[in-house]
């Protein structure tokens, strides 16, 4: 009965990141130097590995390459539109629009923790099994690892936005979030949502934690070995190679597991908006940073890369 005199929605309002229409022009400055940054300094990680033909033929850059790549695409999935948003005081996104937000928004950050899985199983093979890393790791296998990356991301989104897209939202078409995202829409749906939450904590908990418990059976090895270095300076060398993949990797996980493997019902506006802005912004920006700062060879990339432009 509810589902015949349901109204069609065919747009979503998205309420922001605040309601305060005085802090709109402070909003749209910071989150448009954040985005802008997160893109030039992307960019030009992937330009300083390219032009080093030393580091491009190294599969840690390959990774971060594919790394950067997405990052910036996955923060454009959000921001720019928030910008708009922000900027016109007219905060509406078309239902389709929604739905493609949404699963470009899914696909990018799946892509990213399947990229720093692929970046661990590197660190693992050239600090546990040196001797068959040139063989494991070859460039072949490399490539498929990204596709792999790719395609698996694209379909596990697909999935979620099908199932989306057979909901109907007639109470409420506004969207208590700054894009369109799975729990902020189930919230506001009026059918049974039952089946998107439970693939949500099994499907998607399987390819997000699958993963993470990857990522951490592959430093659980790398410590062990690491730990049989009998001098302290090996120590720290093993190390150093991993800090700063570690440190990218707590800060997107950490983040995305406190907003999406909680109950739907205990789904809170503000607490999962500053989680979101985490892993939307605030991660995609101090990647570059994280990279480049902690690690020498990329120093090198970046001053060959200033001294050619420099020079031209």
């Amino acid at each position: 009965m509810g589902e015949e005199n349901s109204t069609v929605i065919s747009e979503f309002i998205l309420l922001g990141i605040s309601r305060r229409q005085d802090l709109n022009v402070l909003f749209f400055t910071i989150f448009l130097i954040m985005y802008l940054t997160t893109v030039l300094g992307n960019l030009i990680v992937i330009l300083a590995v390219r032009l080093d033909g030393h580091l491009l033929q190294a599969p840690m850059y390959f990774f971060l390459i594919n790394l950067s790549l997405v990052d910036i695409c996955f923060m454009t999935t959000t921001v720019p539109k928030m910008l708009a948003n922000t900027l016109s005081g007219v905060s509406k996104i078309s239902y389709g629009g929604c739905l493609a937000q949404m699963y470009f928004f899914i696909a990018f950050g799946i892509t990213d923790s399947f990229l720093l899985a692929s970046m661990a199983l590197d660190r693992y093979m050239a600090i546990c099994r040196p001797l068959h890393y040139a063989t494991v790791m070859s460039k072949h296998v490399c490539w498929l690892l990204v596709t792999a990356s790719w395609l698996v991301s694209h379909l596990h989104s697909l999935l979620h936005t099908l199932l989306m897209s057979r909901l109907s939202f007639c109470a409420t078409n506004h969207v208590l979030h700054f894009f369109c995202d799975v729990f902020p829409l189930l919230k506001i749906s009026c059918s049974k949502t039952l089946l998107n939450t439970l693939v949500v904590h099994t499907e998607g908990a399987l390819i997000v934690n699958g993963a993470l418990i990857f990522i951490a059976l592959s430093y659980a090895r790398i410590l062990i070995a690491v730990l049989r270095i009998p001098s302290t300076e090996g120590k720290r060398k093993a190390f150093s190679t991993c800090g700063s993949h570690l440190t990218v990797v707590g800060l997107f996980y950490g983040t995305v597991i406190w907003v999406y493997f909680q109950p739907s019902s205990s789904f809170s506006a503000e607490k999962d908006t500053l989680a979101a802005i985490m892993y939307t912004v605030v991660t995609p920006i101090l990647n570059p940073f994280i990279y480049t700062l902690r690690n020498d060879k990329m120093k090198d990339a970046l001053r060959k890369l200033l001294g050619r432009k420099v020079n031209t």
